[in-house]
């Protein structure tokens, strides 16, 4: 199948190609999927898409015009994809499901530690030879209550690792992971998760019940002190709200894989420009805040589980068949675990 590969990338290319086994002919660029740059795709059969790139209402039916049926997301969301425009104009979708949740549950923990600990300051620190202490006081995680909201296979990962430190786990979720009890987790109403953590890890997809699950009123409800952890999605959480309790005191501190504001911003190369985000200037000006720029992902375990489902999906397609992972509007559901 014909297919172009948008927001492609040295750290991703290796693996698509691989899976691909020269059965597809693909095509890579770095660009994103924009209005401005949706003609390249012209005489494509398919193409394949980041969280990055932008396939709302109008360039999804530029795409149609251009001969494109297919959607390849490299991607477990799909927020970023317009599914009901998609299933009216008969564009076929799917999405990865599911790679190796171990990559982003491992990053939350890493910059858990990091941020807690102080490894940063104290790396800093070291460099200048100020071996001094006063400034790089943590916490015990041990003993300590995580609060995972949403537990899928992420989730339910995050959550081993913190049972492996002897934390207490809550846990909210419409569904129960089948193999909760071994890792402890009790299920609990938001509220109470959010009253009662020390630790806020979000797990969930981003959609229509979770946009801003994580507002004003829900920080208020959140013990002083407590740290949030998001490598879930940005728009998740409300970043004024965020900002606004960071500067009470309130919040103790925030472990930021994703941003709200992240498309446009997160996976280029903005040395020579000055950033016209405000908002994210000031969190960055947090000492108590930790950002990378969704890299979660980012492991050859991952990159492989992610390329080798894609190319699946665009087999299945080119035998004129219907992949499992295919994402119907109609029939979604939009449990937190997914």
């Amino acid at each position: 199948m014909k297919t172009l590969v948008f927001s492609s990338y040295n750290f991703d290319k290796p693996f698509l190609k691989e899976a691909a086994s020269n059965k597809h002919d693909l095509t890579f660029t770095e660009k994103p999927l924009r209005l401005e740059n949706v003609d390249l795709a012209a005489g494509y059969d398919a193409v394949a898409l980041r969280s990055s790139d932008d396939a709302s209402a109008p360039i999804l039916e530029r795409l149609v015009d251009l001969g494109v049926r297919f959607i390849a997301l490299r991607t477990v969301g799909y927020d970023h994809v317009d599914l009901e425009t998609a299933e009216r104009l008969g564009i076929r979708i799917a999405h990865v499901p599911e790679y190796s949740p171990y990559a982003i549950a491992e990053h939350g923990a890493a910059m858990l530690l990091m941020l807690n600990r102080k490894l940063y300051e104290a790396q800093l620190l070291m460099q200048m030879q100020d071996f001094r202490l006063d400034s790089l006081v943590g916490f015990d995680l041990h003993g300590k209550t995580v609060g995972i909201i949403g537990v899928g296979s992420i989730g339910f990962a995050f959550a081993k690792i913190m049972n492996g430190f002897g934390c207490k786990l809550l846990a909210h979720d419409p569904e129960k992971h089948p193999k909760s009890t071994s890792v402890g987790l009790e299920y609990v109403s938001k509220k109470e998760l959010l009253r009662k953590s020390d630790i806020i890890s979000l797990n969930c997809p981003l959609n229509e019940q979770t946009r801003y699950l994580i507002g004003f009123e829900e920080f208020a409800t959140m013990r002083k002190g407590a740290i949030l952890v998001n490598t879930a999605r940005g728009g998740i959480v409300n970043t004024r709200a965020l900002i606004e309790n960071l500067k009470t005191g309130h919040i103790g501190g925030a472990c930021l894989d994703v941003y709200e504001r992240e498309k446009g911003l997160f996976f280029f190369d903005h040395r020579n420009t000055i950033i016209q985000d405000e908002m994210y200037y000031t969190l960055k000006s947090f000492k108590n805040v930790l950002m990378t720029g969704h890299q979660a992902f980012l492991t050859n375990e991952a990159l492989a589980g992610i390329a080798v489902t894609t190319i699946k999906n665009l087999d299945i397609w080119e035998a004129g068949g219907t992949s499992e992972n295919e994402l119907f509007c109609s029939i979604l559901q939009h449990e937190y675990s997914k």
